[in-house]
Protein backbone atom coordinates (compact mmCIF):
# COMPACT_ATOMS: atom_id res chain seq x y z
CA UNK A 1 0.00 0.00 0.00
CA UNK A 2 1.52 3.49 -1.19
CA UNK A 3 0.18 5.36 1.86
CA UNK A 4 0.45 8.84 0.06
CA UNK A 5 -1.24 7.34 -2.97
CA UNK A 6 -4.49 6.13 -0.41
CA UNK A 7 -4.48 9.56 1.43
CA UNK A 8 -4.61 11.47 -2.19
CA UNK A 9 -7.57 9.53 -3.51
CA UNK A 10 -9.16 10.53 0.11
CA UNK A 11 -8.80 13.75 0.45
CA UNK A 12 -9.85 14.62 3.17
CA UNK A 13 -9.49 12.61 6.15
CA UNK A 14 -11.19 13.10 9.06
CA UNK A 15 -9.14 13.89 12.29
CA UNK A 16 -11.08 12.05 15.27
CA UNK A 17 -10.66 12.40 18.71
CA UNK A 18 -12.55 9.08 20.40
CA UNK A 19 -13.53 9.44 24.35
CA UNK A 20 -15.13 6.06 24.82
CA UNK A 21 -14.38 3.15 22.72
CA UNK A 22 -18.02 2.29 22.22
CA UNK A 23 -18.48 5.02 19.98
CA UNK A 24 -15.66 3.76 17.40
CA UNK A 25 -17.26 1.22 15.54
CA UNK A 26 -20.75 3.35 14.58
CA UNK A 27 -18.40 6.64 14.15
CA UNK A 28 -16.32 4.53 11.33
CA UNK A 29 -19.16 3.04 9.76
CA UNK A 30 -21.18 6.19 9.79
CA UNK A 31 -17.91 7.78 8.30
CA UNK A 32 -17.67 5.23 5.69
CA UNK A 33 -21.20 5.45 4.67
CA UNK A 34 -20.81 8.95 3.94
CA UNK A 35 -17.84 8.36 1.32
CA UNK A 36 -14.56 8.79 3.89
CA UNK A 37 -12.41 5.56 4.65
CA UNK A 38 -9.40 6.95 5.27
CA UNK A 39 -9.53 8.00 8.58
CA UNK A 40 -7.21 9.53 11.75
CA UNK A 41 -8.18 8.53 15.11
CA UNK A 42 -6.10 10.68 17.80
CA UNK A 43 -3.62 9.49 20.28
CA UNK A 44 -5.47 12.70 22.57
CA UNK A 45 -8.02 10.70 24.66
CA UNK A 46 -6.72 7.08 26.30
CA UNK A 47 -9.15 5.34 24.58
CA UNK A 48 -7.28 5.78 20.83
CA UNK A 49 -5.57 2.29 20.76
CA UNK A 50 -8.38 0.60 21.68
CA UNK A 51 -10.53 2.65 19.42
CA UNK A 52 -8.25 1.82 16.10
CA UNK A 53 -8.39 -1.80 17.45
CA UNK A 54 -12.28 -2.30 17.31
CA UNK A 55 -12.21 -0.26 13.97
CA UNK A 56 -10.00 -2.41 12.19
CA UNK A 57 -11.54 -5.47 13.35
CA UNK A 58 -15.76 -4.39 12.73
CA UNK A 59 -14.71 -2.49 9.73
CA UNK A 60 -12.63 -3.68 7.48
CA UNK A 61 -13.20 -0.78 4.48
CA UNK A 62 -11.86 1.76 7.18
CA UNK A 63 -8.02 2.18 6.52
CA UNK A 64 -6.89 3.95 9.87
CA UNK A 65 -4.11 5.90 10.90
CA UNK A 66 -2.78 7.35 14.35
CA UNK A 67 -2.57 10.95 14.78
CA UNK A 68 -0.81 13.20 17.55
CA UNK A 69 1.79 10.77 17.99
CA UNK A 70 4.27 12.39 20.54
CA UNK A 71 5.95 9.62 21.70
CA UNK A 72 7.83 6.49 20.95
CA UNK A 73 5.54 4.40 23.36
CA UNK A 74 2.36 5.72 21.71
CA UNK A 75 3.75 4.95 18.30
CA UNK A 76 4.39 1.28 19.44
CA UNK A 77 1.09 1.00 20.89
CA UNK A 78 -0.84 2.38 17.44
CA UNK A 79 1.17 0.42 15.39
CA UNK A 80 -0.37 -2.98 17.21
CA UNK A 81 -3.31 -1.52 17.15
CA UNK A 82 -3.30 -1.92 13.82
CA UNK A 83 -2.93 1.30 12.39
CA UNK A 84 -1.35 1.54 8.96
CA UNK A 85 -0.33 4.99 9.12
CA UNK A 86 1.00 7.37 11.82
CA UNK A 87 0.87 11.17 11.93
CA UNK A 88 2.20 13.42 14.88
CA UNK A 89 1.84 17.77 14.75
CA UNK A 90 5.66 18.06 15.29
CA UNK A 91 8.96 16.76 14.06
CA UNK A 92 10.73 14.63 16.65
CA UNK A 93 13.76 12.98 14.99
CA UNK A 94 13.50 9.83 17.55
CA UNK A 95 9.80 9.30 16.66
CA UNK A 96 10.43 9.31 12.86
CA UNK A 97 13.27 6.55 13.35
CA UNK A 98 11.33 4.39 15.51
CA UNK A 99 8.51 4.66 12.67
CA UNK A 100 10.51 3.63 10.15
CA UNK A 101 11.93 0.50 12.08
CA UNK A 102 8.34 -0.38 12.52
CA UNK A 103 7.52 -0.24 8.75
CA UNK A 104 4.81 2.21 9.39
CA UNK A 105 4.28 5.05 7.07
CA UNK A 106 4.75 8.14 9.44
CA UNK A 107 3.57 12.11 8.47
CA UNK A 108 5.21 14.52 11.09
CA UNK A 109 4.39 17.72 11.58
CA UNK A 110 6.59 20.74 10.49
CA UNK A 111 5.38 24.97 10.37
CA UNK A 112 8.48 26.27 9.44
CA UNK A 113 11.28 25.77 6.77
CA UNK A 114 14.09 24.27 9.28
CA UNK A 115 12.08 21.89 10.27
CA UNK A 116 11.10 20.92 6.69
CA UNK A 117 14.53 20.42 6.19
CA UNK A 118 15.54 18.39 8.74
CA UNK A 119 12.34 16.36 8.02
CA UNK A 120 13.34 15.39 4.42
CA UNK A 121 16.85 14.97 5.76
CA UNK A 122 15.39 12.08 7.89
CA UNK A 123 13.55 10.51 4.59
CA UNK A 124 10.21 11.90 5.02
CA UNK A 125 8.50 11.95 1.99
CA UNK A 126 4.84 13.97 3.33
CA UNK A 127 4.87 16.30 6.04
CA UNK A 128 2.07 17.49 8.14
CA UNK A 129 1.52 21.55 8.20
CA UNK A 130 0.64 22.11 11.42
CA UNK A 131 -1.31 24.13 12.94
CA UNK A 132 -2.31 25.17 9.20
CA UNK A 133 -4.20 28.55 9.14
CA UNK A 134 -2.67 29.88 12.22
CA UNK A 135 1.54 28.68 10.70
CA UNK A 136 0.19 30.62 7.09
CA UNK A 137 -2.01 28.37 5.70
CA UNK A 138 -1.71 28.09 1.70
CA UNK A 139 0.39 31.14 1.11
CA UNK A 140 3.44 29.82 3.52
CA UNK A 141 3.19 26.37 1.71
CA UNK A 142 3.36 27.97 -1.69
CA UNK A 143 6.13 30.14 -0.07
CA UNK A 144 7.91 27.24 0.77
CA UNK A 145 7.47 25.19 -1.87
CA UNK A 146 9.50 28.12 -4.03
CA UNK A 147 12.35 26.64 -2.46
CA UNK A 148 11.16 22.88 -2.01
CA UNK A 149 9.41 21.52 -4.93
CA UNK A 150 12.34 20.07 -6.20
CA UNK A 151 12.22 17.73 -3.13
CA UNK A 152 8.92 16.27 -4.26
CA UNK A 153 7.80 16.74 -0.54
CA UNK A 154 3.58 16.35 -0.72
CA UNK A 155 2.25 17.80 2.29
CA UNK A 156 -1.43 17.53 4.21
CA UNK A 157 -2.10 20.84 6.14
CA UNK A 158 -4.31 20.27 9.48
CA UNK A 159 -6.12 23.12 11.77
CA UNK A 160 -8.39 25.70 10.79
CA UNK A 161 -9.59 23.77 7.21
CA UNK A 162 -12.86 24.01 6.96
CA UNK A 163 -15.09 23.45 4.14
CA UNK A 164 -14.83 27.06 3.31
CA UNK A 165 -11.50 27.24 2.64
CA UNK A 166 -10.98 23.41 1.60
CA UNK A 167 -11.02 24.23 -2.38
CA UNK A 168 -7.93 26.91 -1.93
CA UNK A 169 -5.67 23.66 -0.51
CA UNK A 170 -6.97 20.86 -2.52
CA UNK A 171 -5.83 22.86 -5.01
CA UNK A 172 -2.66 22.99 -4.70
CA UNK A 173 -0.90 19.62 -6.47
CA UNK A 174 1.47 19.44 -3.75
CA UNK A 175 -0.84 18.79 -1.22
CA UNK A 176 -2.09 15.31 -1.20
CA UNK A 177 -5.09 15.83 1.49
CA UNK A 178 -6.54 17.72 4.36
CA UNK A 179 -7.08 16.91 7.48
CA UNK A 180 -10.23 18.04 8.91
CA UNK A 181 -11.42 18.36 12.31
CA UNK A 182 -15.03 19.63 11.50
CA UNK A 183 -16.44 16.62 10.04
CA UNK A 184 -16.75 15.10 13.09
CA UNK A 185 -17.71 17.38 15.23
CA UNK A 186 -17.50 17.19 19.60
CA UNK A 187 -21.44 17.68 19.81
CA UNK A 188 -22.49 14.84 17.36
CA UNK A 189 -20.25 12.47 18.64
CA UNK A 190 -21.10 12.97 22.52
CA UNK A 191 -24.82 12.86 21.64
CA UNK A 192 -24.62 9.58 19.22
CA UNK A 193 -25.80 11.57 16.41
CA UNK A 194 -23.79 9.30 13.69
CA UNK A 195 -26.44 10.56 10.77
CA UNK A 196 -25.22 13.86 11.03
CA UNK A 197 -21.85 12.79 10.91
CA UNK A 198 -22.93 11.04 7.76
CA UNK A 199 -23.84 13.53 6.41
CA UNK A 200 -20.85 15.89 6.59
CA UNK A 201 -18.64 13.03 5.44
CA UNK A 202 -20.64 12.69 2.43
CA UNK A 203 -20.71 16.67 1.87
CA UNK A 204 -16.78 16.66 2.19
CA UNK A 205 -16.64 13.82 -0.09
CA UNK A 206 -18.59 15.45 -2.66
CA UNK A 207 -16.68 18.50 -2.73
CA UNK A 208 -13.28 16.34 -3.29
CA UNK A 209 -14.63 14.85 -6.23
CA UNK A 210 -16.14 18.30 -7.53
CA UNK A 211 -12.56 19.62 -6.90
CA UNK A 212 -10.10 16.56 -8.02
CA UNK A 213 -12.62 15.60 -10.80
Amino acid sequence: MNIIDVLGKAGVIPVIVIENEKDAVPLARALVNGGLNVLEVTFRTPAAAGAIAQIRKEVPQAIVGAGTILSVEQLRAAKKAGAVFGVAPGFDPVIVEEAKNALLPFCPGIATASELSQALSAGCQMVKFFPAEAAGGVKMIKNLLGAFRFTGVKFMPTGGVNLSNVKEYLSVPEIVCVGGTWIVPKDALEAGDFGRIEELAAEASKLVGEIRG
